[in-house]
């Protein structure tokens, strides 16, 4: 995921923005705009395990077949 922190003028309230790929979140302040990328990237790093007790029924019985 490619992730820009930069300076807008799209909207005066919110002057900074975050592009996540093609999704732009508009922010108050740069401090915030870099907090959240910084949460963020902490999350997206954070392990992650994938159990059977977390898929949806359909996903289990499609994998016994």
């Amino acid at each position: 995921m490619k992730i820009v922190v930069s300076a807008s003028n799209r909207n005066p309230a919110c002057p900074w923005q975050v592009q996540l790929d093609q999704h732009v979140v508009s922010f108050r302040s740069e401090a915030e705009a870099r907090s959240f990328v910084a949460l963020l990237e902490a999350r997206l790093s954070a392990p992650h395990t994938l159990t059977q007790a977390g898929w949806p029924a359909s996903a289990g019985s499609a994998l016994r077949h």
